[in-house]
């Protein structure tokens, strides 16, 4: 079954309807999202054989799909679900392709990977060079297009995906980031870049949805910047508060006190605000990484400070710069879990 989310689409996405229909042997669903009255036109022009879903309002993507998934889990049967977008980028011998390799393996994601050569507008191109990396980090696996819309998996998956939270742009990133957790096997399938009208026709608002995708990215940059401005200040006025105990163990008593405070304050705002889960014994993981960021931290500010010398009011933003990726993908993948 092939699902068609749509939000004020254009006349390209009934020839898309037409070219599944008539050269694949897949059934089609529809879901206007609450596109209004000037485009039921273009609804009504689809073939009888499609199933029309219609939100009274636009709810975004990821609910579109959900609505899909949803009626699909209830009244259909079939062997998997391939999503496409209504704007014409997918072409149908690509959506064949991808739904040929998901009958291959039933059990895995599968990704219609754009290769973004030829003309690509330049915030597609940018967009998903960013995404990439944030996902890289994020989760620890390797997707070259984040951002595809053309992607399939097998009906036992359904179930999950409706789990999945994001209502809009970000629920597939969402997917992405539950498939990884959850080591199911994620495969591309190179198809063409196709974009009408320099990819007039998305509705993505590129600080909305931004903000939305990279939410969990951004929380956790704001509360590493509070933590960090906490340390670097503390470490500073401890350094001069014992200047008389000698380099190495007046840096080591301003490293480790201003970190025991630091990471206090970033804990707690980890915890509630930026991933907003964790298990009782998250804390106690959040200080087996803590001190061994601690020692990495204290390490790299000797060798800058005491042996090379280099300022130390430099020295802390550069071990912190070195230090904050490897923070982020400890705290996501091993203290900020759920049971």
């Amino acid at each position: 079954m092939v699902v068609i989310p749509a939000y004020k689409p254009e006349e390209g996405m009934l020839q898309v309807v037409a070219g599944i229909l008539e050269h694949t042997e897949y059934g089609v669903l529809v879901v206007d999202d609450g596109s209004g009255e000037a485009y039921a036109s273009i609804f009504e022009k689809l073939p009888e054989q499609v199933t029309m879903l219609r939100h009274d309002a636009n709810r975004g993507k990821g609910a579109a799909l959900k609505t899909a998934f949803a009626y699909i889990a209830e009244h259909k049967e079939c062997t998997g679900v391939i999503t496409a977008d209504a704007d014409g980028q997918h072409l149908v011998r690509d959506i064949a392709r991808v739904g040929d390799a998901l009958l291959q393996e039933p059990d895995a994601l599968i990704l219609g990977s754009r290769e973004f050569v030829g003309k690509v507008p330049a915030r597609s191109r940018f967009g998903n060079t960013l995404t990439r990396f944030v996902f890289r980090i994020s989760s620890g696996a390797k997707v070259y297009d984040t951002q595809t819309g053309l992607r399939a998996f097998g009906s036992r998956w359904i179930s999950e995906m409706l789990d999945i939270e994001g209502q809009r742009y970000e629920y597939e990133m969402n997917m992405l980031l539950y498939c990884a957790k959850k080591k199911v096997q994620i495969r591309e399938i190179p198809i063409q870049t196709v974009y009408e009208n320099n990819n007039s026709g998305s509705h993505f608002h590129p600080i909305r949805d931004s903000v939305k995708i990279y939410g969990v990215i951004l929380k956790f940059v704001s509360s590493s910047l509070a933590a960090f401005v906490i340390d670097y200040l503390l470490v500073l006025l401890v350094r001069y508060l014992t200047r008389g105990l000698g380099e190495s163990l007046s840096l080591l008593v301003s490293v480790v006190s201003a970190r025991v405070v630091s990471s206090l304050c970033n804990y707690h705002m980890n915890r509630r605000f930026v991933f907003a889960q964790g298990t009782k014994t998250s804390i106690v993981k959040y200080y087996i990484v803590a001190v061994a960021l601690l020692l990495l931290n204290y390490g790299f500010l000797w060798v800058c400070n005491v042996a090379l010398p280099i300022p130390l009011a430099v020295a802390k933003i550069f071990a912190e710069l070195v230090l904050y990726p490897l923070s982020y993908v400890l705290q996501r993948k091993f203290v900020f879990t759920k049971e």
